[in-house]
């Protein structure tokens, strides 16, 4: 027997329609590539981004076809979100930190129609226009006098006068829920990237397990910042649970500085962020450096890679922040877990809170996780075992674009992704990531997590960055070192930093070496990449051998 409910499918132009009928004067704030600062509202939105799907039929653009974007976080940015996925074409957002050479792999590998891209960004299309012959129209995210005289790229349009053209009035097409919305590449440091493409059904289902209270927490009564760019797994998805719940949305555009952060979270009331460690340790050097604080800003989400302890302390301890650890992937939407307390560690002592806190949190009700040994059998919850993370869910990748499918099958022949982390899980199902499995270092048979070596040393009050590697020993296979860059003006000696470690991990934990680096080379979304790090420290031998 089947309920006896209306039928309507998860679409992503649900969102805006629902955004624009009641919440229609909620506020968008952008500081845009221009330098000033653009406010418009909810109902703008909409009425813009039906322009542009009305642009796209008029250029002939198929259902299914790819529309690229290479852009900062900013209002035509989001009208792009959901005026390209609502009409049923797949908006794909390039990440603008990839080499040219890859940013024109990606291009042509999603056959993109479309690339409206930000003026910022000039250089780089130029420099991949030519290599990509798929794109009929190319759109600067700019006012027609914007656009300069010759910019090299034949017929070169600008945004406000391609969508200006276009009548507002559009009916959102009813398609299949589990039609194709949006489309991200993996920034992985071996290979080519791999195309994630998700679904309407995907996308939506994510932005309301979002915006649950025991995630990110959103309401109407929130003003967001989402610094992590919207080209970096749809900003986390808040943009769509954004519409979702109405909060007042502001974006950062380029300025993504310590100052320029600082002044915008002031400025617009901001309550709720969400960015990477990089971007906070700006924003925190700024807040110290000048003995200012927030007057609003009350909780925020931070991933991308792992949050280094001294970084909940400082938030929490020093400004009054709740810091919310999370961690997901290109392939998990990306939201996989968030660490918010339960009920029962509410009366903990705050040290104790912290140490969990730490930890990458619990699975979002969706999404389901395990830890698996190299037979393949699930380990034990006891937040002690090792074991690789394997997850599953409606929002998580099913197969890759143009390619296979990387799911392990288990015994009942359910299909879980290989998340390529190592973690542990303790009885009340908090996940903590302690290395990604390439990382992880072995010695004498028994594993070292970098990311506690990498967390010890950058406690110290000298150190800005550290990343943790192993260098290969006769006899215990593995030793690691740490790699740092200092705080301007710092300074630290190697055995000063080596003392540092006695009492914070077991003695045959601690590093044999600390190698000091101008920086810690990143990836394009701020990860530390540490393949480039043993390039740079190739024929370094360990003290004694």
């Amino acid at each position: 027997m089947l309920g006896l409910m209306q039928s309507q499918p998860l679409l992503i132009s649900s969102l805006i329609t629902f955004a624009e009928r009641h919440h229609g004067d909620g506020e968008i704030v952008s500081r845009r590539v221009e330098g000033d600062i653009h406010r418009y509202t909810y109902r703008e939105l909409a009425q813009r981004s039906r322009q542009l799907a009305n642009a796209l039929e008029a250029l002939g653009v198929p259902q299914g076809e790819r529309v690229a974007s290479i852009a900062w976080n900013g209002y035509r940015h989001m009208e792009m979100y959901f005026g390209v996925s609502g009409s049923g074409r797949v908006l794909h957002t390039i990440n603008p930190r990839l080499h040219p050479e890859q940013v024109a792999w990606i291009v042509n590998h999603a056959e993109d129609q479309v690339l409206c891209f930000d003026m910022t960004f000039l250089p780089l299309v130029q420099a991949v226009h030519a290599k990509c012959p798929t794109v009929k129209k190319w759109v600067a995210l700019c006012d027609a006098d914007k656009l300069p005289a010759d910019s090299g790229i034949p017929g070169l349009t600008s945004y406000e006068e391609w969508i200006g053209a276009a009548s507002s009035t559009y009916a959102w097409p009813q398609i299949d829920e589990n039609s194709a919305s949006s489309m991200c590449y993996t920034s992985g440091t071996t290979g080519n990237p791999k195309g994630v493409l998700y679904s309407h059904r995907s996308t939506t289902l994510h932005a309301y397990a979002a915006a649950l209270p025991d995630v990110m927490n959103l309401s109407a009564r929130d003003a967001v910042l989402p610094v992590v760019p919207m080209f970096h797994v749809n900003a986390w998805g808040i943009p769509y649970s954004a519409a979702l719940t109405g909060c007042k949305v502001v974006f950062p555009g380029p300025a993504l500085d310590g100052k320029s952060v600082y002044e915008l979270v002031e400025a617009e009331g901001v309550t709720f962020a969400a960015g990477v460690p990089t971007v906070w340790q700006m924003l925190l050097t700024h807040v110290r450096a000048n003995g200012l604080k927030f007057s609003t800003l009350k909780r925020t989400v931070i991933g991308g890679s792992a949050c280094p302890p001294a970084m909940i302390t400082a938030f929490q301890e020093e400004f009054g922040v709740n810091v919310l650890h999370a961690w997901g992937m290109t392939e998990t939407s990306p939201l996989g877990t968030l660490c918010t307390l339960k009920n029962k560690h509410l009366q903990l002592p705050r040290a104790q809170q912290e140490l969990l806190q730490q930890k990458q949190g619990r699975a979002i009700c969706g999404v389901d996780l395990k830890i698996v040994g190299g037979d393949g059998k699930e380990l034990p919850w006891d937040g002690k075992t090792y074991g690789d993370l394997l997850v599953r869910g409606p929002w998580i990748l099913d197969s890759y674009f143009k390619g296979d499918s990387p799911l392990i099958k288990d015994e009942n022949g359910v299909g879980w992704f290989p998340t390529g982390d190592v973690a542990t899980i303790d009885a009340d199902g908090f996940m903590q990531i302690t290395d990604r499995s390439k990382d992880v270092i072995k010695s004498g048979g028994e594993w070292i997590s970098s990311i506690d070596i990498e967390n010890i040393a950058m406690a110290h009050p000298a150190v800005t960055m550290a990343a943790c590697i192993g260098m290969p020993h006769p006899k215990w296979d593995e030793r690691p070192i740490v790699a740092v860059s200092l705080k301007p003006g710092a300074s630290v000696t190697r055995e000063e930093l080596l003392k540092f470690y006695e009492g914070k991990t077991a003695k045959w934990q601690i590093p044999d070496d600390v190698v000091f680096v101008e920086a810690i080379p990143l990836g394009a979304t701020g990860k530390m990449l540490k393949t480039k790090l043993r390039e740079q420290l190739q024929g370094y031998k360990l003290p004694g051998l």
